[in-house]
C-alpha cells in the first residue's frame, strides 16, 4: 500500500488493519507520534490526516492510503518552525515532552479552523490531549500566542 507521510509517498507491506501509529514508528522510523494509550484517549499519538487532527493508534492504514499524512515531523522544520512550535518554544511548553507532538498537531488543527480561540475553545478543542506534567496553562497561552502570530497581530 501507499501512504504519503510528510510529503513524502511510501510504499509499505503491512496489513490493511495495522494501526497507522505503527507504520510511522515501526515500518517508516517516523517517531514523533508516541504510543500513550492505544485507544485515542491521550492524544499523543495524534496526527494530521488530509489537515485534520486524528488518532494514529486508532486509524487504520488502509483507510488512510491515498490521504495525506502529516506527523509533527512534517509541520516545520528547524529553519521554518510552524508558529505553534515557536509559542510552544516561547512559553516552554514542554516539560517531560512525552505529549508535546500531539498537542502541538492537535493545537495546529484547532488554530486551522478557529483562528481566535477563546479560552472556552482551546479548552474542549485539547481537553482529549493530556498532559501529565500538567502544563496547561502554558498550553493554552501559547495557543493563543501562535494565533496572534498566525493572524499578524
Amino acid at each position: 500500500m501507499r501512504l504519503t507521510v510528510n510529503g513524502t509517498e511510501h510504499e509499505v507491506d503491512v496489513e490493511e488493519d495495522m494501526p497507522l501509529l505503527w507504520v510511522l514508528r515501526d515500518e517508516l522510523g517516523i517517531t514523533g507520534p508516541k504510543y500513550g494509550c492505544g485507544i485515542a484517549q491521550c492524544g499523543a499519538c495524534t496526527v494530521h490526516i488530509d489537515g485534520i487532527a486524528a488518532r494514529s493508534c486508532q486509524t487504520f492504514a488502509g483507510d488512510v492510503a491515498g490521504a495525506e499524512i502529516t506527523t509533527i515531523e512534517g509541520l516545520g522544520t528547524p529553519d521554518a518552525l510552524h508558529a505553534v512550535q515557536a509559542a510552544w518554544i516561547e512559553h516552554q511548553v514542554a516539560q517531560c515532552g512525552y505529549c508535546q507532538a500531539g498537542q502541538i498537531m492537535q493545537a495546529a488543527d484547532l488554530l486551522s479552523v478557529t483562528p481566535e480561540p477563546s479560552d472556552d475553545d482551546i479548552d474542549q478543542a485539547m481537553g482529549g490531549n493530556l498532559c501529565r506534567c500538567g502544563t496547561y496553562t502554558r498550553i493554552r497561552a501559547a495557543i493563543h500566542t501562535a494565533a496572534a502570530n498566525l493572524r499578524g497581530a
